[in-house]
Formats: C-alpha cells, sequence, structure tokens
C-alpha cells in the first residue's frame, strides 16, 4: 500500500511535465502548418547548374 503513495505523485509528475510539453509545442507554433511538410516533400526542385557542371566534368 506504501507503493501507491510513491507511484501516484510520480504519475501525476509525469502526466504534467507531458501536458507542459504539449502546451510548449502549441505555443511555440509546432503545429501551424501540418500539410505544408507533407506538400514540400512531392515538390521537384530544380536541380543547381554548379552541380551539374561538376558532374559532368568528371
Amino acid at each position: 500500500m506504501n507503493i501507491i503513495a510513491i507511484l501516484i505523485p510520480v504519475a501525476l509528475l509525469l502526466g504534467g511535465l507531458g501536458l507542459a510539453g504539449f502546451i510548449w509545442s502549441i505555443r511555440s507554433g509546432q503545429y501551424d502548418d501540418l500539410e505544408g511538410a507533407a506538400r514540400r516533400i512531392l515538390i521537384d526542385e530544380e536541380p543547381d547548374e554548379e552541380l551539374l557542371d561538376v558532374s559532368q566534368e568528371k
């Protein structure tokens, strides 16, 4: 029964830390643009001309 007196405060502390981290991530803008990163993967960027010149010289 004594272990419950230790586990309950530890569980509440860990839950509070998780909640604080979640609130911090929301306030710092981690979830502002959820679709932008997913769409950015699909966009093909034009290759740099310098990289193409170096690879063609070899």
